[in-house]
């Protein structure tokens, strides 16, 4: 089994051998590691950020990501995307994420190439194969590149590698878009998008680091709050109950439930029958 230091060695020759290269940058553990050792291996010249400006990842994520692009110097494009205009998306069907990721990197690499980076790059890792992720069918299917994969890279070895750097997310909890906060068939509305984003910047101010606002209900007016296993506990404090309720309930919802089982990914993919699993496992 090859070292950290030998994956290492190989993702940095496998990106210095296609500049220019653009990168996906969310700004989270994976992407912000990825374009920083782009920039070591490449170039900050010749590599090209681009982050999606998107009501499914929150604002103070993407100032995060314009932040750090920033501080490397290096190039970075934010663009606007409209997901809520794809077909069928708004329904969140199961394939939901396939159909974000076909329309979301169709337009970053006709972005790139337009700005002379004719290779796009993506951030996901080890750690997404064995999971359902039909975003990553259509990752493949449009010819992005997934660096830290080739290299054989886990998530545990990317905070690693990232603390060894001292980037800022070494230890930032993992992320996923608001759209997987919703169950799936259950409508998809900006409205709804605003309830989940505050009521979670509400729980990351209180000091919970990995959260999940899960939205139920017809009308979606029921929060199912995921936090650490660790964490539960804390709800037994009553004026945290009552803080917690509250916002959850100026953000629009109605109900506020605590998950005991706590966070885990893929949470919503619990309710999702093996023939769709298989369809975008990976």
């Amino acid at each position: 089994m090859a070292t950290l230091e030998e994956k290492e060695a190989s993702l940095r020759a496998y990106l210095a051998a296609r500049k220019p290269l653009a990168v996906a940058f969310s700004g989270g553990v994976d992407s912000t590691l990825l374009l920083y050792l782009a920039v070591q291996a490449c170039g900050a010249e010749n590599i090209l950020a681009v982050t999606a400006a998107t009501p499914f990842f929150p604002l103070r994520e993407r100032q995060e990501a314009i932040d750090f692009a920033k501080s490397l110097g290096v190039r970075h494009l934010v663009v606007e995307t409209d997901e809520m205009s794809i077909p069928g998306f708004a329904e969140n069907p199961p394939d939901r994420c396939y159909l974000c990721k076909k329309h979301l990197f169709s337009g970053m690499m006709e972005t790139a190439a337009a700005a002379g980076f004719p290779a796009v790059c993506e951030g996901s890792n080890m750690d997404d194969n064995g999971d359902y992720r039909p975003g990553l069918t259509a990752i493949a299917e449009l010819g992005v590149l997934s660096p830290l994969r080739a290299a054989g890279l886990y998530k545990s070895e990317i905070r690693a590698l990232s603390r060894q750097y001292g980037l800022p997310t070494w230890s930032k909890p993992s992320f996923a878009c608001l759209a997987s906060r919703f169950v799936y068939g259950e409508t998809i509305t900006k409205e709804k998008l605003s309830r989940v984003e505050k009521a979670e910047d509400f729980l990351r101010d209180a000091g919970f680091s990995q959260v999940r606002v899960r939205i139920h209900g017809t009308a979606g007016d029921l929060a199912r709050i995921e936090v650490s296993p660790e964490d539960v506990s804390r709800f037994a404090d009553d004026t945290l109950r009552e803080a917690v309720t509250a916002a959850a309930k100026a953000a629009g919802f109605r109900y506020v439930t605590l998950d005991l089982q706590g966070y885990r990914v893929g949470a919503m993919n619990e309710a999702l029958n093996q023939t769709t699993l298989s369809r975008g496992f990976h």
